[in-house]
C-alpha cells in the first residue's frame, strides 16, 4: 500500500471486506471501513502532527524499549527502531565445502535469482523466495541464516581436532557453520530435546556430525570433565536484536524481562567458564541490543574471574566484515543483518 495512492488503498480495503462470506456483517463493515478511511484522509495532516509527539504511535514500540535504546544508543536509537519494523533480508550461508561464495551467486543467476555477496560465506537474496526453492539447499549446498549470526563460527576460530562445546545450541545453524569451516570434536548442548532434533535433522542435510547432548548449560550434570579448546555460549535472551524476524517480541516482552534473562546469563557463563581448557577461547553472544545482557553482562564478569581476559574483535570485523555495522563487539541492527553481540573471552 506504500506506493499505492489513497483512492486505491480505500478502495481495495473496501472490497476485502465485500469478500466476506457473512453477508450481515459486510453489509454494515463495507460502510464501517469506507468512513474510517476517508474520514482519516480529510484529518490526516492534524494526525500526522500528533503522531510525531507519540514515540509510541510513531514507531511501534512500548515505551520502555524506546527508553531504554535512547538512553544507551543517542546516536543509533531512532535508526535501530526503523530497521526493526521493516521486512528481514533472507540471507544465505554458502558451504564452502562445497561451493564457493562466487561460484554460488553464479548458480543464482542461472536459477533468475537476484542476490548480492555481503560476507566471505554470506549471500542476500533481493526478494525473499521458498526455502525448498533455493538451489542446493536440499543437499547441503546452502543454509539459510543471518549475516550477523554467521560470525560466530568465524571468531570462535576453531582449528581441525579441537573439542568444541556449542552451548544453547539449537536450531544449530552455527552448529553446522564451525563444522562446515573446521574439523572439530563438536559437542551440541540444548535443554530443549524437541530443539535437539531440528538440529540432527540441519546436520544430517549438511552430513555432518557432533555429539547431541540434551542438558541445562547452568549445569554440569551432563558434563564428562573433559575440557573444551573452544566454547560458543549463545545464551538465552530478549532477542531484541532480531525483533523484524519475531515481530510480537516487543509487545510480548516486559522491561523486567531483561534483568530476568541476564539473571539466566549470570548463571550460565561461570558454568561453562569451568569446562574451558587453559589457553582455550568462550565466545559470549546474544541477539540482544540492550547492554545489561551484554557487556554490562561481561564486565560483572571480568570482575570475579581474573583469569579471564576480553580480546578485541574489532580486527576481525573490520579487515573481513566490512559490511557489518558495529560498536565495541555488538552488531547495530541493519539492512544486511540482525542485532547481534559477541564478547571473546580467553581463559588465562
Amino acid at each position: 500500500h506504500d506506493k499505492a495512492d489513497a483512492f486505491t488503498v480505500v478502495n481495495q480495503a473496501v472490497h476485502a471486506v465485500s469478500q466476506l462470506k457473512k453477508p450481515p456483517v459486510k453489509t454494515w463493515a463495507k460502510g464501517l471501513v469506507n468512513a474510517i478511511l476517508r474520514n482519516f484522509l480529510r484529518q490526516k495532516e492534524e494526525l500526522a502532527a500528533k503522531l510525531k509527539n507519540n514515540e509510541v504511535a510513531s514507531y511501534s514500540y512500548p515505551q520502555w524499549w524506546i527508553s531504554k535504546l535512547k538512553t544507551q544508543y543517542p546516536n543509533d536509537w531512532q535508526g535501530m527502531l526503523t530497521v526493526g519494523n521493516q521486512h528481514p533480508p533472507m540471507s544465505l550461508r554458502v558451504n564452502v565445502q562445497k561451493i564457493s561464495a562466487v561460484d554460488y551467486l553464479q548458480l543464482l543467476v542461472r536459477s533468475e535469482i537476484d542476490a548480492v555477496q555481503v560476507g566471505a560465506q554470506a549471500v542476500v537474496l533481493t526478494k525473499p523466495i521458498a526455502v525448498e526453492k533455493t538451489p542446493g539447499f536440499t543437499d547441503g549446498v546452502v543454509s539459510v541464516q543471518d549475516y550477523g549470526a554467521q560470525l560466530a563460527a568465524h571468531l570462535i576460530d576453531a582449528q581441525a581436532g579441537m573439542r568444541v562445546l556449542d552451548a544453547c545450541c539449537a536450531p544449530g545453524g552455527k552448529t553446522g557453520h564451525i563444522l562446515e569451516l573446521a574439523n572439530v570434536q563438536m559437542t551440541a548442548l540444548d535443554s530443549d530435546g524437541v530443539r535437539l532434533q531440528r538440529v540432527q535433522g540441519n546436520l544430517a542435510r549438511l552430513n555432518l556430525n557432533a555429539n547431541l547432548l540434551v542438558g541445562d548449560a547452568s549445569a554440569t550434570d551432563w558434563y564428562d570433565g573433559l575440557p573444551f579448546d573452544r566454547i560458543l555460549a549463545d545464551v538465552p535472551c530478549t532477542a531484541s536484536g532480531i525483533v523484524r524476524r519475531h515481530v510480537d517480541i516487543k509487545w510480548l516482552r516486559r522491561e523486567a524481562d531483561v534483568a530476568s534473562f541476564a539473571a539466566q546469563q549470570a548463571k550460565i557463563l561461570p558454568t561453562l567458564w569451568q569446562m574451558l581448557a587453559k589457553g582455550g577461547k568462550l565466545l559470549y553472544v546474544t541477539c540482544s541490543v540492550f547492554k545489561e545482557e551484554n557487556q554490562d553482562q561481561i564486565d560483572q564478569f571480568l570482575m570475579k574471574h581474573p583469569d579471564a581476559t576480553q580480546l578485541s574483535i574489532d580486527n576481525v570485523l573490520d579487515s573481513t566484515h566490512q559490511n557489518i555495522t558495529h560498536m565495541q563487539g555488538q552488531l547495530i541492527p541493519s539492512n544486511s543483518h540482525d542485532g547481534f553481540f559477541y564478547a571473546l573471552l580467553q581463559k588465562n
